[in-house]
């Protein structure tokens, strides 16, 4: 079984289009959406795409979906695109998102048991980074019984040990940090073997169809910031680091 994993789409559905045309992702067994998926500039569009794929689809929830939900039925959110998103969503398209689990669990062949996750197994906006301590892993994954991890949330894609269990990020098919571009991954159970890819993007086109398709009063900011600009990887892993809880390093 392939299976391509998906995460952090957040609404862009320009990116989501060209991942999806990947040849890769096409013939592949299932694709796993490992959460925020529709928090971004053309949610309604970005979930109707997805919900057509059927049971080929394998969805988990995430942050940005728990927010979606409580913002649609009057409660805050932190974002104002998430609240904008939030009003555009149909009936059914809130209850697809308030329903969605937090794990999925898969026998993969060769990577074993695998476990699909947003953000950690125990919180959707915990924070885990490639450079954390094995003894940050070790209270992540406590109890897990898992032979591969796979998550998303810091929008940066890496495959690493911690403690014998093999861990995946795909990255983010929109607002990556680090490079341009929409990151993915893909895990072959038959050959154990774990893929990180990279789909190029336009993102100057990516960012005209954006101004023009959605309707968020803020999307040129939000374009500027996210999609025609990409944040470093050394400025993501210095706020994500402090989120996890490290000390300041300026």
């Amino acid at each position: 079984m392939r299976i391509a994993v998906l995460s952090d789409i957040h609404g862009i559905l320009p990116a989501l289009e060209a991942v999806l045309s990947e040849p890769d992702v096409a013939a592949a067994d299932l694709i796993a959406l490992t959460g925020d998926i529709a928090a971004g500039p053309m949610p309604v569009e970005t979930l109707d795409l997805l919900v057509g794929l059927g049971e080929r689809a394998i969805w988990v929830n995430g942050n940005a979906e728990r927010e979606l939900v409580e913002a649609a039925k009057g409660g805050p959110s932190p974002y104002e695109i998430s609240r904008w998103a939030a009003q555009q969503l149909r009936p059914d398209q809130v209850e697809l998102l308030a329903g969605l689990p937090q794990r999925q669990e898969l026998d993969l062949g060769r990577l074993g048991t695998t476990l699909f996750v947003h953000a950690t197994p125990r919180d959707d906006q915990e924070m885990i980074l490639v450079d954390s301590s094995l003894e940050r892993w070790a209270e992540v994954l406590a109890g897990e019984r898992a032979d591969t991890v796979v998550l998303g949330h810091t929008h940066m894609p890496f495959v690493r040990l911690a403690d014998r269990v093999l861990i995946v990020n795909p990255g983010a098919i929109g607002m990556a940090y680090g490079t341009p571009g929409a990151h993915w991954a893909l895990l072959d159970g038959e050959t154990g073997a774990v893929t990180l890819r990279r789909t190029p993007l336009d993102a100057e086109e990516v960012g005209r169809r954006l101004r023009a398709e959605s309707g968020f009063d803020g999307i040129e900011e939000w374009v500027s910031e996210y999609v025609t600009s990409t944040y470093s990887d050394t400025e993501a892993l210095r706020v994500f680091a402090e989120l996890e809880g490290r000390p300041s390093s300026t």
